[in-house]
């Protein structure tokens, strides 16, 4: 892929510029400090077992809080968001008679996609600006990306712990860079628009949303669908709604949804196959049928077994219930 000529000299210009091109929706830019203010809740929330049983959440506790620590010399954290809607996915056309997945999992797995991406743009970045130290993350390091995000006012953290943006919602990726240079920081976090609006509280089947601004993880349908091992415990049964892979429901019922486009990456389209797939084939899905399907997808992190798992949990609520 080439690059579009942009103004020489104004590096702030072109990044911007060559992350649109490669299909970004924004960039945010933030100085590399230790984010103090997110020590004590993140401690609290440890503490509590907000994690359940995703270990990893415990580990590298103050690269979490200071991406100096991630690369050394470190002076800017840039944030970047990929838009990943899709307005009719899997299972939403009746709602009764199809299981769901999460939208962001429909297509090629996002770490791949994003981070490719990234890697696109610091090259690009060092093409023009020299040899720049950087390190690229999507989702897969101990980076708080929606404080960072967040940081470098490309949004606030709404109410279901989300970043949300004002004329685009919440259905994005979230991608960083460290680089070793210093670049003019954006305005700081958007106002936080959430107001008295307390709807994806309101909805949440499994109250993982514990209160304003704070999310109970082990609580929550996708990590119960994705992230636990084993039986699915006995207090939630009933109460995935259909939802077999991750979960929407916080992003469907916010209003600032209203206004989310849908996205234009052909990597994350659903295949003809899955959008085929009824109930009584997922039902009946074989490890054959799961590996066709998703090949790329992050839905293997689940894996076959858990999938299933996970289906007939659902099925067998849905039968107790007569439906």
């Amino acid at each position: 892929m080439g690059r579009t000529a942009v103004i020489a000299g104004d590096r702030l210009a072109q990044l911007q510029a060559w992350a649109a091109e490669l299909g970004f929706e924004a960039v945010g830019v933030s100085r590399a400090d230790r984010l103090d203010e997110e020590a004590p809740r993140l401690e609290a929330w440890l503490a509590e077992g907000r994690h359940g049983e995703m270990g990893y959440m415990e580990g590298h506790f103050e690269k979490r809080l200071d991406p100096r620590l991630l690369l050394p010399g470190t002076k800017t954290v840039l944030s970047l968001l990929y838009n990943y809607h899709t307005p009719d996915p899997v299972g939403r056309s009746d709602e009764d008679t199809n299981l769901k997945i999460s939208s962001y999992a429909l297509g090629e797995d996002y770490h791949f996609v994003v981070k490719r991406k990234l890697k696109e743009l610091l090259k690009w970045m060092r093409a023009d600006w020299g040899d720049i130290a950087g390190r690229v993350f999507v989702d897969s390091a101990p980076v708080m990306e929606r404080v960072w995000a967040s940081r470098g006012g490309l949004g606030w953290i709404g109410k279901n712990s989300l970043l949300l943006t004002k004329g685009a919602g919440s259905y994005f990726f979230l991608g960083e860079i460290l680089i070793d240079i210093e670049l003019p920081a954006s305005v700081g976090a958007a106002m936080d628009h959430c107001g008295t609006c307390t709807r994806c509280i309101d909805a949440c089947p499994t109250g993982a949303i514990i209160q304003p601004y704070s999310v109970d993880g082990s609580r929550c349908i996708s990590y119960y669908t994705i992230e636990l091992r084993g039986d699915l415990p006995e207090p939630v049964a009933g109460a995935f709604e259909d939802w077999m892979f991750g979960c929407d429901i916080c992003q469907e019922v916010c209003p600032w949804n209203r206004h989310a486009q849908p996205h234009a990456e052909p990597a994350f389209l659903a295949s003809p196959d899955l959008l085929a797939m009824t109930r009584a084939d997922w039902v009946d899905l074989t490890s054959d049928t799961f590996e066709a399907l998703f090949k790329k997808s992050p839905i293997r992190r689940t894996g076959f077994e858990g999938l299933k798992r996970n289906i007939a949990h659902i099925e067998r609520e849905r039968l107790k219930g007569g439906r």
